[in-house]
């Protein structure tokens, strides 16, 4: 924990802070950007008309991403505890404190299925170093559609594998956890973000130079008004809100590590802007290739997108397993860094609830992942009759949280700061008790107050 003699950089005793600026904006840019937005974002832009989904998304992301992120870092610092004790302490004879609560359910609902996925993500780079992702299966033509869909359906479906390796990436995740918000969250960070990006720059250098590249930065991004819709403006408006981890407490969470000091207005714009900034280098990652090898039919929808369409475009490029080791690589990283995030939100909730060591939180929180992990994995394959409502329990998890959990968070949150919160919370913690000079304070409570909650109704409405 940094301990600081400056009362603008002081915490409340025994309360954690990150180290620096750069290590602040490095942990929150590693829970912002995972899997949704590596492998979710180019699914959304090919089906809503490429370069009109964009723009869309760019200007969700101006008007609700970062006026909802920084009214939940504003709950964070004003707050310095976890989702429940944060409303507990601003609003302590109200029942709020169940806003924050529901973020952490969210959060917990959201890890043991996001858990799974980052182990399918760690078998495929151990796969892609072996080699064995690229051997040819009996019947199917060497380097198809058809073969790498059937080595998904074969790895995912497995009772044994998939488990194992979720199991890894739990021990992984625990061990960075135990470490604490500096010398665990802040650390890797400050590893993995950097060499995140320095792989997608070698993905885009190398992508940039094929013959489909006019093609594919064409349908990227040059903008075709006539392709909005009324479809693309909930979709880009779902994918700014899951893109950024809004709704589940996370940011709630980091927001309580930062010291008083910190600009949150800058910092909002900065986890925002290199969120954006991955979500635009992936697609020039994905659509030069995709038109390059004739691919543009093809589905992109989660997992076909990155175990199917990927190694297909990868078997085609010289050193096929080369591209596919870095490609995985980059994203485990992505993966790694959002699932400790998003249990740091249950682990800071045990430990400022009940009042147990960081060791002991981490270990309450992750034990139970184990069991649940497994019953995520095997229900997407190996035991498919494991079901809730007719859905695979995976899937049942990920659309109750994607489509209700994280959206009625946050649309409580923003109710919560534009009518009910204690006066000038907002201005407060935006200005930095008055020592910063932040025009934006009014448009941002503007926004919180009156647009935000409508668009993410809207956003509610469609996905009921």
């Amino acid at each position: 924990m940094k301990k600081d003699n400056n009362n603008n950089n002081s915490s409340p005793k025994g309360r954690a802070t990150f180290g620096s600026r750069i290590g602040l904006i490095a942990a929150t840019v590693g829970s912002a950007v995972g899997l949704g937005t590596i492998w979710r974002f180019p699914a959304m832009v090919q089906r809503n008309g490429g370069s009109a989904f964009l723009l869309v998304y760019i200007l969700c992301v101006l008007l609700l991403g970062i006026p909802v992120m920084l009214g939940e870092f504003s709950l964070g610092r004003a707050g310095q505890s976890d989702p429940v004790g944060v409303f507990r302490k601003l609003s302590p004879k109200r029942p709020w404190w169940l806003v924050g609560l529901l973020g952490v359910v969210a959060a917990y609902v959201i890890l043991s299925f996001y858990m799974v996925v980052t182990g399918w993500t760690a078998e495929y780079l151990v796969q892609s170093v072996t080699g064995d992702l690229f051997r040819p299966v009996d019947g199917l033509e060497a380097g198809s559609s058809s073969m790498f869909l059937a080595k998904m359906n074969s790895y995912i479906s497995s009772p044994v594998s998939p488990v194992i390796y979720t199991f890894i990436m739990l021990c992984v995740s625990t061990g960075i956890l135990m470490l604490g918000v500096q010398k665990g969250i802040e650390r890797m960070s400050n590893i993995m973000m950097p060499m995140l990006f320095a792989l997608m720059l070698i993905f885009v250098f190398v992508t940039l130079q094929m013959p489909g590249r006019d093609a594919g930065l064409e349908f990227f991004l040059k903008p075709d008004f006539s392709k909005i819709t009324s479809r693309t403006c909930i979709d880009a408006l779902g994918q700014a809100f899951f893109s950024l981890s809004l709704g589940m407490g996370t940011l709630i969470t980091y927001g309580s590590y930062f010291p008083k000091n910190t600009p949150l207005g800058k910092t909002a714009i900065s986890v925002s802007s290199l969120t954006l900034l991955v979500a635009i280098l992936m697609g020039l990652i994905i659509f030069p290739a995709v038109m390059t090898f004739g691919l543009q039919g093809e589905s992109f929808d989660g997992a076909a997108l990155v175990f199917v369409t990927l190694p297909e475009i990868f078997s085609r490029m010289p050193a096929p397993g080369l591209w596919a080791i870095l490609f995985f690589l980059l994203l485990v990283v992505a993966a790694l860094t959002s699932c400790i995030s998003i249990a740091e939100v249950a682990i800071v909730f045990i430990h400022d609830r009940f009042g147990l060591k960081r060791r002991n939180a981490v270990l309450a929180v992750m034990i139970p992942m184990i069991p649940l992990t497994t019953i995520c994995s095997l229900s997407t394959g190996a035991l498919p009759e494991l079901k809730i409502l007719g859905q695979s329990v995976f899937n049942f998890l990920d659309t109750f949280a994607t489509n209700y959990l994280l959206p009625g968070g946050a649309l409580l949150m923003c109710l919560y700061l534009g009518w009910f919160a204690p006066k000038g919370l907002l201005r407060n913690q935006l200005t930095n008790n008055g020592t910063l000079r932040a025009w934006y304070t009014t448009p941002i409570r503007l926004l919180i107050k009156y647009l935000c909650p409508l668009l993410i109704a809207m956003l509610l409405l469609v996905g009921s």
